[in-house]
C-alpha cells in the first residue's frame, strides 16, 4: 500500500514540475515569479493559482482507510515561498476549507484543513530566508519535508481515535513527506532557473546597451538631428540583431538603417501608424504583425516592430524604432532595450539642451557685461578724443585705435577662452584711453610673464580692471596704482587685481558678491561664471580694508597650456 501510494504522488510530483514549467512560459507569470516585491495584484493571482493547485493536488490523491494521502500542500507551501505569509495563509485557506467541506473528507478533515493553513503560512515564514540561502532546491526540500512532518503531528494530535490516526499515518507519512518535498523543491528550482535566466538576459542585455552607448554618447550630446540620427541608428544596426533601426523627429524620418530603407527614405513622412501612437500618447508600442505596423507599403518585409518615445523633458521630440522580419518577434529583450536606449538617448538630448542652455546663458552675462560698461566708456572715449582732435591730432589718432581695438575685442562673445595675452592686450587698449583722461594719476604695473601661454573665458580680467579705475583708485584725489599679476603653479593659475585705492569696509564687502546688489553687476557676473565654468571652489576672492585698497583674485584650474 506505501509503495503504491508513493508512486502515485511521484507521478504527481512529475505533473507538477510540468505544471510548473508550462505556467513558466506565460510572460506574465514568469515576471510575477521572479519579481522580487511583489505588488498586490501579483499576490492575488499567486493566491488563486496556487490555492487552486491544492485544490487539484486534493482531487487527485489516492483514499487511505477513509483519508485522503494528497500532494494539496505543494500549492500553498510554494505560495508562501514565493509570495510571502499573506499569500501563503489565504492559498492555505482555499485549499483548506475545501478540503474540510468535500464529501471525501473524511475523519482527518479538520485536522487536515488546519495543517493546509498553517503549511502555507509557514512557508511564507520561510521566503525571506529561502532568498538568502544559496542551495534554493536543498533548502525548499527539507522545509516542505518539514511542513509534511507538521501535518503528520497535527493529525496525531487532533484525529480521534489515535490509533486510527497512528495507524494512517504510518501509512502516509513517508510517501507524503517524500514525493511532496521532491515536488516543491522541483517547483522552486524551476523558479530559480527562471530568475537566473532572466538575469543572464539582463546582463546581456545591459552589455549591449553600454556598449551602444558607449559608441553613440558622443553624438547625441552633440543635438538630435539628422546627422546624430543616421549615424546612431547605424551603430545600433551593427550591434544586435534587428532587421532595422529607425529615428524619426515629430513629422519626419530621420534614419530608417536596415531592411525596408528603400520605402522609408530620410526626410519622408511616416509610413507606420505605431509611430503616430507613440508620439500622440508619449508611451511605448508594440506591434506583431505587418497588420499591426500598418506600413504604407504593401510589400514591405518588416512584421513586428518596439517604438518608443524620445523625450526632451515632458515633450515627445522623435520615436526610436526597432524593428524585426518574423511575426511575434518582438521578445522581452528587445522591449528592455528599446526601453534602456530611449532612457539614454533622452538623457544625453536633455544634456545637449542644458549645455545649449549654459552656452545661452553665458553669452548672455557677457552682453549684460558690455550693456553696463561699453555706453559710459564710449561717452568719456570720445568726448577725450574730441578734445585732442585739434590740440594733438597724433594722440586722438592713436586712441581711435586703441578704442577700435577695445571693442573689437569686446564683442568676442562667440570665444569660450581667449589667452592671457590678448586679455592683457584688451585691458592695455582701455587703460591707453583712460590715462588719456586722468594723466599721471593712473598708474598700472602689469607682472605678466612674457613665456606664460594659457586660457580664460572671454572679458574676465577686463571689467575687474575697470572696477579698481571706476570706485578704487580714481575715488582719490591723488589717483593710484593698480597691478596686474599672473602665476602659475602645478595644479592652477593664479590671477590678481590689486589697487591702492580707497577700499571698502567689512559690510560692504559682505554684500558685494549677492545677486540683489545693483552696484556689483560687473563681480556677480564674472562670479558666476568662474563657478559655472570650474565649480563652486573657483568663486571670486575679495580682500579689501578701508582706505587701504582692494584684492581681487580669480584661481584656475589645471595646467597651462
Amino acid at each position: 500500500m506505501m509503495i503504491q501510494i508513493l508512486k502515485t504522488l511521484v507521478n504527481q510530483a512529475g505533473l507538477i514540475a510540468i505544471f510548473a514549467f508550462a505556467i513558466s512560459q506565460s510572460r506574465t507569470i514568469r515576471r510575477i515569479l521572479i519579481r522580487q516585491k511583489k505588488r498586490r495584484g501579483d499576490l492575488i493571482l499567486i493566491v488563486i493559482l496556487f490555492g487552486a493547485l491544492g485544490i487539484v493536488g486534493t482531487y487527485m490523491g489516492v483514499p487511505v482507510h477513509g483519508a485522503i494521502a494528497n500532494s494539496r500542500v505543494v500549492g500553498v507551501f510554494v505560495a508562501g515561498l514565493i509570495g510571502g505569509p499573506v499569500a501563503g495563509l489565504l492559498a492555505g485557506m482555499i485549499a483548506g476549507f475545501h478540503r474540510w467541506t468535500i464529501d471525501i473528507g473524511g475523519f482527518t478533515s479538520f485536522a487536515c484543513m488546519l495543517s493546509t493553513i498553517l503549511e502555507g503560512l509557514l512557508g511564507g515564514f520561510l521566503r525571506r530566508r529561502l532568498e538568502r540561502v544559496e542551495e534554493k532546491l536543498f533548502f525548499s526540500m527539507a522545509a516542505g519535508a518539514a511542513a509534511e512532518v507538521m501535518q503528520m503531528l497535527i493529525i496525531l494530535l487532533i484525529v480521534k481515535p489515535f490509533d486510527e490516526a497512528l495507524s494512517l499515518v504510518l501509512i502516509i507519512a513517508v510517501p507524503m513527506i517524500g514525493a511532496n518535498a521532491i515536488a516543491i523543491g522541483i517547483f522552486i528550482a524551476i523558479i530559480n532557473s527562471i530568475r537566473k535566466e532572466e538575469d543572464r538576459v539582463a546582463a546581456n542585455q545591459a552589455e549591449i546597451v553600454l556598449r551602444i552607448a558607449s559608441k553613440t554618447i558622443q553624438h547625441f550630446r552633440h543635438g538630435f538631428n539628422l546627422e546624430t540620427a543616421q549615424v546612431t541608428a547605424k551603430i545600433i544596426l551593427e550591434n544586435t540583431d534587428l532587421s532595422a533601426v529607425a529615428f524619426t523627429d515629430e513629422d519626419s524620418i530621420l534614419a530608417h538603417i536596415g531592411e525596408g530603407s528603400a520605402h522609408h527614405p530620410v526626410g519622408g513622412a511616416f509610413q507606420t501608424d505605431l509611430t503616430h501612437k507613440a508620439i500622440k500618447s508619449h508611451k511605448l508600442q508594440i506591434a506583431n504583425s505587418r497588420e499591426q505596423i500598418r506600413c504604407s507599403n504593401l510589400h514591405c518585409r518588416l512584421q513586428s516592430a518596439v517604438v518608443i518615445p524620445l523625450l526632451q523633458g515632458d515633450d515627445v521630440i522623435g520615436t526610436l524604432k526597432l524593428y524585426r522580419e518574423s511575426k511575434n518577434a518582438i521578445s522581452l529583450v528587445d522591449i528592455n532595450l528599446a526601453k534602456g536606449l530611449g532612457s539614454l538617448f533622452s538623457t544625453q538630448i536633455e544634456l545637449h539642451m542644458i549645455e545649449e542652455q549654459a552656452k545661452l546663458l553665458d553669452r548672455a552675462e557677457l552682453k549684460a557685461l558690455q550693456a553696463q560698461i561699453n555706453p559710459h566708456f564710449l561717452f568719456n572715449a570720445l568726448n577725450t578724443i574730441v578734445s585732442l582732435v585739434r590740440t594733438d591730432p597724433e594722440a586722438a589718432r592713436t586712441l581711435l585705435q586703441n578704442l577700435s581695438l577695445f571693442f573689437r575685442n569686446s564683442f568676442q562673445v562667440e570665444k569660450t577662452e581667449v589667452s592671457i595675452h590678448q586679455e592683457i592686450e584688451h585691458i592695455r587698449a582701455y587703460l591707453e584711453i583712460e590715462k588719456a583722461r586722468f594723466g599721471d594719476k593712473l598708474k598700472v604695473v602689469f607682472k605678466i610673464p612674457s613665456s606664460l601661454d594659457f586660457y580664460i573665458p572671454p572679458f574676465l580680467l577686463q571689467p575687474l580692471v575697470e572696477n579698481a579705475v571706476k570706485h578704487g583708485v580714481m575715488v582719490k584725489r591723488d589717483g593710484g596704482e593698480i597691478l596686474v599679476e599672473a602665476k602659475e603653479d602645478k595644479r592652477k593659475m593664479t590671477l590678481t587685481v590689486e589697487d591702492n585705492g580707497v577700499g571698502m569696509d567689512e559690510g560692504q564687502l559682505k554684500t558685494l558678491l549677492e545677486n540683489n546688489n545693483n552696484e556689483s553687476i560687473a563681480l556677480n557676473n564674472i562670479n558666476k561664471r568662474l563657478i559655472t565654468k570650474y565649480g563652486d571652489k573657483y568663486g571670486l576672492s575679495i580682500d579689501s580694508k578701508k582706505g587701504r585698497g582692494t584684492k581681487v583674485t580669480i584661481r584656475i584650474p589645471g595646467t597651462v597650456k
